[in-house]
């Protein structure tokens, strides 16, 4: 059970359960950013958008200078907020408005982080996603006590550097959960 006393799941992967293609987190990975009493906020890390792309952004937005977007690319972060943008990236970058996760993970939501990305100053590692997963006091609690989440360490290397279609495999490998042997009732004594 997760209590005030500071047993909160901020800085840790939730790894879906749900298979169900219906499911907006069937076979995600999401990051959580935040969590206290209040709720938690985070990002799918493994759903890059497939009809839209960083190239697409560019153009609405007010950048005077030609940029390399090219390798740029947007994440289904979640279905709060879908047009809203955010960056988890590598805490080796902070401006003013950079939310530090923790020492290896921060976001930022600033139109100044897209530009530095883009002229290669900004994080060394980074992703952009559009939307965010959000839930209201106690909501995430009875998500994973209804098994629809497991919770794993995160890490820096599976968020960054693994392809999307090997995280949740990966995610799910951290939890240590055999799923050959997982049984997704819930039950109490």
């Amino acid at each position: 059970m997760i209590t005030d006393k500071g047993a909160f799941l901020s800085g840790k992967f939730l790894v879906s359960l749900d298979k169900d293609d219906d499911d907006v987190f069937a076979k995600s990975v999401v990051y959580i950013c935040s969590h206290d009493k209040d709720g938690a906020m985070g990002f799918v890390i493994n759903k890059k958008l497939k009809d839209f792309s960083f190239s697409d952004l560019a153009v609405k937005m007010p950048f005077d200078m030609p940029l390399n977007v090219e390798n740029m690319f947007l994440y289904q972060g979640g279905p709060v907020e879908k047009i809203r943008g955010f960056v988890l990236h590598s805490a080796d970058y902070f401006k003013e408005g950079t939310y530090r996760v923790n020492e290896q993970i921060a976001v930022s939501s600033s139109l100044d982080i897209l530009t530095d990305i883009a002229c290669g100053v900004g994080p060394k590692q980074n992703l952009i996603a559009l939307g965010y997963s959000g839930w209201q006091s106690h909501q995430i609690e009875q998500e994973i006590m209804q098994n629809r989440w497991l919770i794993s360490n995160a890490n820096a290397d599976l968020m960054f550097n693994t392809p999307d279609e090997l995280k949740w495999e990966r995610a799910m490998d951290e939890t240590g959960i055999d799923l050959t042997r997982y049984i997704p009732t819930t039950g109490f004594a």
